[in-house]
C-alpha cells in the first residue's frame, strides 16, 4: 500500500505547556525556528525548554496496527545489499582507525553495539531527507546511494502505540531498547526526516523483501535547466581568482564558474520545499574543475526525487524483488 507523496504536506504542532494542537506549514515551521512565530494559545516561542514540537496526525495510517505491514516503507542507504545478512561493522576500518577509536577493546565494544541496532524505514520522503543529512553531516557526498523499498512480513507484531524518537544523536538506537521479546516493530515519532510522520525501528527479521534502484536516476528530471545550465557554465571561466579585498586571506581563490555554479544550484534549491533546501545545496555543491555536464545532469536528478517522485515509484516498480 503506497502512500501519497506530499513534502509540502501540513504539519502538526503540540504546545507542552497549554496543550494547544494546530496545524502549519513548512514556511511557519521555518519562521518559528527562527523565533519569528509563537503558540497561538499561549504565546510561547521556540526559545522555551517546553516550546511547541511536531506530532502525529491522528489521520496517519501508519497509527492502525493493522495496516502497518501493509505500507510500504522506504530506507536509503549506501549499502548495495542492505540490510546486509553477514554485516561487519568493523571491515572497513583500519587499524589506526580503530587506535583513534580509543583501541581494540573500545573497537570491538562499538562493533557490538552497531550489530544490535535497530534498522530504521519511514515514508519515501524521510528516505530522501535521510540521503541528504548523511550527505551534509557524514561526509557521503560522492557516494552512490540506494532506494529500498521495504516490504514487511505480515506477522509482524506491532508495539502498541507509538514513541518519541529513541535515536540518539548519531540517529542509533538498540533493538532490545523498542522492540521487547515478542515485539518485531516499533513506531515512533520522527522529528527530524518527514517531521511529523511515523517512522519504524525493527530488526531485520521482520523484513519480508526489498526493492532498490541506485538513485538519482539516470535520466535529467528538468531537460531545460540542464541546457540552460550546461551553456551558462561552459560560458564562464574556470580559472581560479582570489576573493576581493581583505576576504582573499581568509578564503581560497575560487573560478567564476564555480560561482556561478553555486547560484545556479541556490536558484533550483528555492524550487524546493524550505526545510530541504540547506541540504540540498550541500549536497548539489559545485566544485572546482567538476564537469559542467555531469554536475547538471546529477543536480537535475537529485531534484528529481522530490519533485518527480513518480518517477522513482515507476523505477521501483519495475526492480526485481528480493527476499530478504
Amino acid at each position: 500500500m503506497e502512500r501519497q507523496i506530499n513534502f509540502l504536506r501540513e504539519r502538526q504542532m503540540l504546545c507542552a505547556i497549554c496543550r494547544h494542537q494546530w496545524a502549519v506549514d513548512l514556511d511557519w515551521i521555518d519562521r518559528w525556528d527562527q523565533a519569528k512565530e509563537m503558540c497561538p494559545g499561549c504565546g510561547t516561542t521556540c526559545e522555551h525548554e517546553d516550546s511547541p514540537r511536531v506530532t502525529v496526525d491522528a489521520s496517519d495510517v501508519a497509527l492502525v496496527d493493522g495496516k502497518v505491514a501493509q505500507l510500504s516503507w522506504y530506507h536509503t542507504s549506501t549499502q548495495p545489499d542492505w540490510p546486509t545478512r553477514d554485516f561487519d561493522p568493523a571491515a572497513e576500518f583500519t587499524p589506526e582507525a580503530r587506535m583513534r577509536m580509543g583501541g581494540d577493546k573500545r573497537f570491538a565494544q562499538w562493533a557490538a553495539r552497531q550489530c544490535v541496532k535497530a534498522l530504521h524505514v519511514g515514508t519515501y520522503e524521510a528516505a530522501v531527507h535521510n540521503m541528504l543529512r548523511r550527505i551534509c553531516n557524514q561526509a557521503d557526498q560522492g557516494r552512490q546511494f540506494y532506494l529500498y523499498r521495504v516490504h514487511l512480513k505480515s506477522s509482524v507484531v506491532v508495539r502498541k502505540d507509538w514513541l518519541i524518537d529513541p535515536s540518539d544523536f548519531m540517529g542509533d538506537v538498540g533493538l532490545a531498547e523498542v522492540c521487547p521479546p515478542g515485539v518485531d516493530v516499533a513506531r515512533y515519532l520522527n522529528y527530524h526526516e518527514d517531521p511529523g510522520r511515523i517512522s519504524l525501528a525493527l530488526g531485520r527479521e521482520a523484513i519480508d523483501c526489498v526493492q532498490q534502484v541506485a538513485i538519482p536516476l539516470p535520466d535529467a528530471w528538468d531537460d531545460e535547466w540542464v541546457r540552460d545550465a550546461v551553456a551558462s557554465l561552459d560560458g564562464a571561466s574556470d580559472t581560479p581568482a582570489p576573493a576581493p579585498g581583505k576576504l582573499s586571506r581568509f578564503l581560497p581563490p575560487s573560478s567564476p564558474r564555480a560561482v556561478l555554479g553555486r547560484e545556479l544550484g541556490a536558484s533550483l534549491a528555492n524550487r524546493l520545499p524550505v526545510n530541504l533546501r540547506g541540504k540540498f545545496t550541500w549536497a548539489i555543491t559545485f566544485a572546482e574543475g567538476e564537469d559542467p555536464k555531469q554536475w547538471a545532469q546529477r543536480t537535475s536528478n537529485l531534484c528529481g526525487l522530490i519533485e518527480g517522485p513518480s518517477r522513482v515509484l515507476a523505477a521501483l516498480d519495475e526492480a526485481e524483488v528480493r527476499v530478504v
